[in-house]
């Protein structure tokens, strides 16, 4: 990832008010700020969240709260806990998040 086009900013994630989406199952809340080529979210995802898509955006996510369950498209499963975070890079390996107790992430892409 090369941030570019992004000035020094400090960001009070209390006063972003979040948007709602909904998932195939469950709703995730994000709260966004946007510069330049980067968007930087926190994300929460409701018990029983199931994404309605595989994404192939690259992301650093990193695990505040919660469990998420990444499953890529080839078959493989990963359980992230707070303090665990995960890397992919744009169009590889396609990826999509599901959590059974609810999950809040850090995301930077």
């Amino acid at each position: 990832m090369k941030i570019q086009n992004v000035p020094f900013n400090v960001v009070d994630w209390n006063r972003i008010i979040p948007k709602e989406y909904p998932g195939e199952t469950g709703m995730a809340l994000w709260k966004v700020f946007e510069a330049g080529n980067v968007r930087v979210r926190i994300v929460e995802y409701s018990p029983g969240y199931l994404a309605d898509h595989w994404c192939a955006r690259g992301h650093v996510i990193y695990i505040l709260e919660g469990e998420l369950i990444t499953e890529l498209k080839d078959g493989r499963i990963f359980k992230l806990t707070p303090g665990m975070s995960y890397q992919v890079a744009d169009d590889n390996e396609p990826h999509r998040s599901r959590t059974e107790t609810g999950a809040k992430l850090f995301v930077v892409d």
